[in-house]
């Protein structure tokens, strides 16, 4: 039998389960008497809806029901909410862009649900949906972010002039307008953040149950956290209590953010269900996933940056163009702004820095948080803007930042945007990853690469990021009747290994073998709430969950064992190394195991007995800023623009790591994400007819095995002062600090040639015409 104590680098616990196909996923769900459902998708980007007949469809073999916009409206079903509205700088709110489950009177992106079709079979409500008639209106299109709020283009919302939903800013303008007045340079970048695709390897997909004797509906679907399906279904959709509610979230084969959100396709199956009185399920495919499941990034931002004579940072303005899509989802707004704009000073001493943020409204696929949600966006502009900054007053890269980096000696540290730094060894990370690279010797490399007809060049990136999400957590420790252990939490693993930290912790704790532990999550009906997972909260604030939850199972166990073994409670002591309670300087003594199951028979047998079981609440008062250094090296062939990531090396701060295994898999992963991103990913629509050109992997590059170098990845610990763990967030990290990483190692490679800047997606096309018109 196994215990594990921390900071220990054990493989993950559910990956013989999930690598042997034991894994359990939304689709593989199935329940007796199951219909299927189909979304019919607008396929034009903007169009007046003039009528939908839907007679031909219902009377088709096997169709059950078909339902339009008016249908819902009829039946009072609300609308999804944005959550997270800001206020523009002249206290106007966020523009009002109702955002109903199926499309009333417009349809406004390629995708938009307009009608929703119950069969006995899939195929057989795929025919339906050829036969619904549907007469639109064709309008015009605005779907580029970089001129779609110039005078004359399409108005997707007439509650937003100029296709502009919120003008909002923070920080001390005055402050900065003073001292970029006053300053001896300032640098002044434009940068562009790409729209991206998430594509999770599991498609989204729901299953809804309804008990009419109740008027109770189970849900299964592939959440990041069921509490807040189950909330928004009840209070903002159907209008009824919690407890009408049940979500249930099996296995989850990838998040990255995108699935936090309630979708159409929840109350879509919810509505159904309560409507044929049957089970009804829908699972996306890939083309409709890419039409349907909320994008990432899409930001345009410009950036000064301004310096004194000697190199010193004295004020940041950005102004930063972040698209919507067609309508507000769940935390859109809040991701460039309160999200996005918290990490702009990173780990530099700015005096001072101003920040707007204009929503854009665009006939696209609605756009929200993905794997870092805001703060990748701020620190590729910041770390661009410094290299922009060195090659223009003449010093140094690393020189510049080494200058303006915060010291520990200052921690904890208050930033220039409000942040409470509680710790951080900035200048000994950048230093081991500029040692661990050996910066020093890429001189030869680049002239080796010369040999070959091949540019080299050499970047980094510091990171620094912010982790959010909800203010408590929960967690319950409950003793089965089997023999194991029981651990329910509120937030949601996607493949993080979170039944591995979990149980690891646990097993920490209370001495139970980490083999006797089980993790349960995603069943709303378990806890009272819980936050779920994003802004890379989860081991920090779950964490915090188990701490307080196991202490009350020892505390309890205490006056159990005060009980069985007839000492007093003051007595008792437990040892969580030998998972034991004993009566001090005795060797009268009862594992904690063993103590659990003779309470739990006594409470059978209707005796008077404490059960160790235990549900506590934490309140998670700080959140984290994790840091790293990354750094990239890339090989351009100037005969085709391709670009190779030849080396990349990671070193994060993330705290303590609690396995270190499981942190450098997320760091891989982001890493990943990142250069795709920097390098491959490119999301086009039609500038026309509004069609989203990329729409598979046919078209869609995301990367693969042979588009990456191995990541090394060295952690350096500086434990977190505002948490018990001392950890700090890691499931965003990689994501953060690669795509400036990699462009800026780009620029350096094309320096030389005349190339000063370029943007992201740098695909060979975009490689190879930079420097055409730098030659020409």
């Amino acid at each position: 039998m196994a215990k594990f104590g921390l900071s220990q680098s054990i493989r993950r616990v559910e990956d013989p389960r999930l690598l042997k196909g034991g894994g359990r996923y939304t689709d593989d769900v199935a329940v007796a008497g199951q219909a299927q459902g189909y979304v019919l998708r607008s396929p034009h980007a903007h169009a007046k809806i003039v009528s939908i007949d839907t007679g031909a469809a219902k009377a088709m073999p096997g169709v059950l029901g078909v339902w339009t916009g008016a249908d819902l409206a009829a039946a009072g079903i609300g609308h999804l909410p944005c959550l997270a509205p800001v206020k523009s700088v002249d206290g106007s709110p966020t523009s009002a862009t109702p955002h109903p489950v199926l499309a009333e009177g417009v349809a406004r992106y390629v995708g938009d649900p307009v009608a929703f079709i119950v069969a006995e079979t899939i195929a057989q409500a795929r025919d339906a949906a050829e036969a619904i008639e549907i007469d639109y209106d064709l309008l015009p299109a605005a779907t580029d972010l970089a001129t779609a709020t110039d005078p004359g283009q399409p108005q997707i919302w007439p509650s937003a002039p100029n296709n502009t939903c919120f003008d909002w800013a923070t920080g001390d303008a005055a402050k900065v307008d003073a001292l970029i007045k006053g300053a001896a340079h300032v640098a002044r970048l434009r940068v562009v953040n790409n729209r991206v695709v998430v594509a999770s390897m599991e498609a989204r997909a729901s299953l809804a149950e309804y008990d009419a004797a109740r008027n109770h509906w189970t849900i299964t679907t592939n959440t990041q956290g069921s509490w807040l399906v189950r909330n928004v279904m009840a209070q903002n959709i159907f209008k009824v209590s919690t407890d009408n509610f049940r979500v249930v979230t099996p296995d989850v084969g990838g998040g990255f953010g995108m699935k936090i959100f309630i979708y159409p396709e929840h109350v879509l199956t919810a509505f159904a269900a309560r409507a044929i009185n049957r089970a009804v399920k829908w699972a996306s495919e890939r083309t409709e996933a890419f039409l349907s499941d909320t994008h990432g990034r899409d930001n345009i931002t410009i950036g000064e940056l301004a310096l004194d004579k000697d190199g010193k940072f004295l004020a940041l303005r950005t102004k930063n163009w972040a698209g919507m899509g067609a309508y507000l989802n769940t935390f859109a707004p809040f991701i460039p702004t309160g999200a996005g704009t918290k990490v702009l000073a990173s780990v530099y001493g700015f005096q001072a820095i101003h920040a707007q943020v204009i929503g854009v409204m665009t006939n696209t696929v609605p756009v929200d948080a993905y794997r870092g949600a805001g703060r990748p966006e701020s620190n590729y502009l910041v770390e661009r803007l410094i290299d922009t900054a060195a090659h223009e007053v003449g010093i140094d890269r690393i020189e510049l930042r080494r200058r303006n980096m915060v010291p520990s000696s200052a921690m904890p540290y208050t930033s220039a945007m409000g942040q409470r730094y509680d710790s951080g060894e900035f200048a000994l990370i950048l230093d081991t990853a500029l040692t661990n690279m050996d910066w020093a010797g890429f001189p030869a490399r680049k002239a080796e690469s010369a040999k070959r007809g091949k540019k080299r060049g050499i970047g980094l990136a510091y990171y620094l990021e912010a982790t959010g999400g909800s203010p408590t957590e929960n967690a319950a420790v409950k003793f089965a009747d089997d023999g194991f252990v029981d651990v329910y939490v509120g937030t949601q693993s996607t493949g993080q290994g979170h039944e591995t930290a979990y149980a690891m912790m646990t097993s920490f704790e209370l001495g139970i073998p980490i083999e006797k532990i089980r993790v349960k999550q995603g069943d709303s009906d378990t806890l009272p709430d819980g936050g779920g997972t994003g802004g890379a909260r989860s081991l920090y604030s779950e964490g915090q969950a188990i701490l307080v939850t196991t202490a009350s199972v020892v505390e309890k166990g205490k006056i159990a064992a005060s009980e069985h073994l007839e000492a007093s409670v003051a007595d008792i002591e437990f040892t969580p190394r030998d998972g034991g309670f004993t009566v001090v300087g005795t060797d009268r003594a009862i594992g904690i195991l063993e103590l659990a199951a003779v309470q739990r028979k006594k409470a059978a047998a209707g005796i008077e007995a404490t059960i160790l079981d235990a549900q506590e609440t934490a309140e998670i008062k700080s959140h984290t800023f994790p840091n790293g250094c990354h750094v990239a090296e890339v090989e351009v062939d100037p005969e085709t623009g391709v670009v190779a990531v030849a080396r990349y090396i990671v070193v994060d701060d993330v705290g303590h790591a609690l396995n270190p295994l499981i942190v450098r898999g997320q760091v891989h992963g982001g890493v990943t994400q990142g250069i795709g991103q920097a390098l491959l990913e490119r999301t086009a629509y039609d500038g026309d007819s509004g069609q989203l050109i990329s729409a598979s992997f046919m078209d869609y590059a995301l990367p693969r095995a042979d588009d990456l170098p191995s990541i090394e990845v060295e952690l350096v610990a500086v434990p977190c002062e505002t948490n018990p763990l001392g950890v700090k967030g890691a499931g965003e990290a990689g994501a953060v600090g690669s795509p400036p990483a990699v462009m800026n190692a780009l620029v350096d490679a094309l320096a030389d040639a005349g190339v000063a800047t370029i943007d992201m997606p740098a695909t060979p096309e975009a490689v190879w015409k930079a420097l055409a018109k730098a030659a020409a």
